[in-house]
């Protein structure tokens, strides 16, 4: 660790020892009138990472400490050695004077976020936590302000999903502003603070879409938003995989879906096998003229079909919704494709490289044994207790049931 003085007119840092910069100035003279600026220099370890990082920091930026002396430098300096030795790293950089607006401006120009399948989605969920946090500058926001915007927002009828899903997104925003030095680590450490409002396992799903329901549904929907709903029932994809889904993924002649990693959420490159109900609708869509998107609807890319969904459930006679009982929602496709898939005998191992589960835990998250598993469970139960011979064999006669 060491102190940098800045020339006053080039703006080279460097050693304090030096008398004269390379440009000519004087430092010596500078120093005695005030107009060197003083910078500590110095390295620590990112406790996320594990990897070392340089930082070189402005006296001045340092609360309460003038940027032009040299013992304001050295307290700065006694200040980073102590917090690097009590392992306080993340105190070590400034807050931040930025305000959510502003810095959701900056994080949706990035390339990479911009470049996301779900970007649209992001966008949204930032927009509506802006509606309450927008002009507030970053650094402010506390930990009661959070619980307090979920609290409000649950009495309002909001399902905790949702909220937890505003709060990880603006939290994956201050994480990228964090690695920028844009925010500092009392910003971040709020929102690490922050607890889910659902409870763990309470969003777990076994709603199965019987075939009858599939196509009852099928029939009520609008003609630009069956193929949607059908490649969610066919393929196991997710929603926002299949509206952000464009012509260059589609290899019509092998009858494939070839996603990248930038377009799924666990950002694992995937390939899906096309069946042949919905090869004939993806081949008879008209390719827009603007827009590379597959669904489109009045030559825009198609955002949302929740609407849709909703009233052809009504019209089929379908309860519709994440919080009713036994209601239907376009996620719960994901889970029959997968329950399905496994009922026709496919390898479970085939079944997680289409989905793109790569653990067996969320695979058997997705995998619902339904009545008729169990009916026939008991029923190889009662074969083999009510059979003379009950050794390994009859595993054989099972099969048959």
């Amino acid at each position: 660790m060491s102190i940098l003085s800045e020339c006053p007119v080039c703006r080279r840092k460097q050693s304090i020892k030096n008398k004269k910069c390379k440009c000519g100035e004087d430092l010596d003279k500078s120093k005695r009138g005030g107009r060197v600026n003083y910078w500590i220099d110095y390295r620590y370890k990112d406790p996320r990472t594990g990897k070392l990082s340089r930082r070189r920091e402005s006296v001045a930026a340092i609360e309460n400490l003038k940027g032009n002396s040299i013992e304001d430098a050295r307290t700065a300096l006694s200040k980073r050695k102590v917090q690097k030795k009590e392992k306080r790293v993340l105190d070590i950089l400034p807050e931040s004077k930025i305000t959510f607006n502003k810095l959701t401006e900056w994080y949706l120009d990035l390339e990479k976020v911009k470049a996301l399948s779900s970007f649209w989605l992001v966008k949204l969920t930032l927009e509506k936590f802006n509606r309450v946090f927008g002009e507030w500058i970053v650094g402010d926001v506390k930990l009661a302000d959070l619980q307090n915007y979920q609290a409000r927002r649950l009495a309002a009828g909001k399902a905790p999903a949702t909220l937890d899903h505003e709060i990880k997104k603006t939290k994956t925003m201050i994480i990228a502003a964090f690695d920028n030095d844009i925010v500092g680590a009392e910003a971040l450490r709020v929102f690490k603070r922050v607890k889910p409002t659902l409870k763990k396992g309470s969003d777990v799903r076994t709603r199965i879409l019987s075939a009858d329901e599939f196509e009852a549904i099928m029939t009520h929907l609008p003609s630009h938003v069956k193929p949607i709903f059908a490649m969610g029932y066919y393929c196991g994809m997710r929603r926002a995989e299949i509206l952000g889904l464009t012509w260059d993924k589609i290899d019509k002649k092998k009858r494939l879906i070839r996603l990248e990693a930038a377009d799924t959420k666990d950002n694992e490159p995937r390939t899906i096998p096309i069946c042949c109900r919905l090869y004939d609708m993806i081949k008879d869509i008209p390719r827009g003229i603007h827009h590379d998107h597959v669904f489109l609807y009045k030559g825009q890319p198609i955002t949302d079909i929740r609407a849709s969904l909703r009233e052809a459930c009504k019209a089929a006679n379908i309860e519709y919704g994440r919080f009713k009982k036994n209601g239907f929602v376009f996620h719960d496709l994901r889970h029959t494709f997968n329950t399905n898939m496994r009922k026709a005998g496919v390898a479970e191992s085939v079944i997680m490289a289409i989905t793109g589960h790569s653990t067996r835990a969320m695979f058997d998250r997705y995998n619902t044994i339904d009545v008729d598993d169990a009916l026939k469970a008991v029923d190889r139960l009662e074969l083999f207790l009510t059979s003379g011979d009950q050794s390994g064999d009859q595993v054989k006669a099972y099969k048959k049931i």
